[in-house]
């Protein structure tokens, strides 16, 4: 039980900085279409990583 623990919170982990850098990699303008600012990447990914 401890070890799915562990493992689920480095696959979270995992999701949310792989999140994070394909964001990143993107343009101002590709982020603009998609309705997100430079400062909301964080939260964003935070948000993936859970669901």
């Amino acid at each position: 039980m401890f070890v799915t623990y562990i493992l689920s919170k480095v696959r979270a982990y995992l999701r949310y900085r792989e999140t994070v850098r394909e964001l990143s990699q993107l343009s101002d303008r590709e982020l603009d279409d998609l309705g997100i600012s430079r400062f909301q990447i964080d939260s964003i990914a935070r948000q993936h990583a859970v669901a």
